[in-house]
């Protein structure tokens, strides 16, 4: 698999933090590959999509998009390869929802700042793809939260990029649209062999979409792998200090996990004979 994005051996932390807030991290990303980025608050996820991008340079360490460190491009480059969707929007005023998403194609137009044809096709393919066209006049800032983080990823899809880095991306969406959201992403990594790094809290859509599955806590990757490698009761348990109960959809044969409370083992069958789950029975 082709290397798309790359952090390597990278400490990094804020101005005037006393300590760092990823240490040592090791992150691969090829294309065609969707990976999520899970772990409790403050394990550093945020931290990492901002050093990824390369918005914050590491203290030690280094980060590479497409073969080449990423210290040594400037954000317009950055930007005609790599796209980001924070986990807060901030729309500007008084743009309507296409204009926003139009904002993708300004890394590759000119000083002008001319769309062309094909710009204003990929615009219209983007908002088609996020279920948008009925919005695209509205004013932006006015929309749902859940509808501006939809803008905000039509935008991102807009540009083109080679990765995509998104932080929260299902935050304020409802069932429905997230899980459109995320069988988009599946569909636009495979497709156009995007390298799609998404960090994210629900352990069972991550599952479910995810190729590879990278654990963090206090600032380290705690494992890294497939989804019946790396997520089991043991391994979920010692990066979120609780207990998950682990079983197996009947329909789709995808993991999912409940959290116990008091310590109740129920029973079950096991995911798998060696699954050190002491739940099961």
């Amino acid at each position: 698999m082709r290397e798309c994005l790359s952090l390597r051996a990278v400490t990094a932390g804020y101005e005037g933090a006393a300590r760092p807030q990823l240490r040592e991290v090791e992150l691969r990303l090829g294309a065609g590959e969707l990976v999520c980025v899970l772990g409790p608050n403050g394990a550093g996820k945020s931290t990492l999509v901002r050093v990824a991008s390369g918005l914050l340079a590491p203290w030690k360490g280094s980060v590479h998009l497409l073969g080449g460190p990423i210290a040594t491009l400037g954000r317009a480059a950055i930007a005609r390869s790599l796209a980001v969707v924070e986990q807060m929007q901030d729309l500007a005023m008084g743009f309507s929802v296409r204009e926003v998403v139009a904002m993708g194609r300004a890394p590759h137009q000119g000083t002008w700042m001319r769309a062309s044809e094909s710009d204003e096709a990929i615009v219209d393919d983007a908002l088609e793809r996020c279920d948008l066209e009925g919005l695209a006049h509205r004013p932006a800032h006015a929309l749902s939260g859940g509808e501006q983080k939809r803008v905000a990823i039509a935008r991102a899809l807009a540009q083109g990029p080679k990765v995509l880095l998104l932080d929260e991306p299902g935050a304020f969406l409802d069932v429905r649209h997230q899980l459109d959201l995320y069988e988009l992403l599946v569909k636009e990594v495979k497709e156009r062999e995007l390298g799609c790094l998404v960090v994210m809290h629900d352990l069972n859509v991550a599952a479910q979409f995810a190729d590879r599955i990278v654990l963090m806590k206090d600032g380290r990757v705690v494992a890294s792998g497939a989804v019946e490698e790396v997520m089991t009761w043991q391994t979920l348990k010692e990066t979120f200090d609780a207990d998950l109960y682990c079983g197996l959809n009947d329909l789709t044969g995808a993991r999912f996990f409940l959290p116990m409370r008091g310590g109740a083992h129920p029973t079950k069958a096991p995911v798998s004979p060696d699954d050190p789950d002491p739940t099961r029975s």
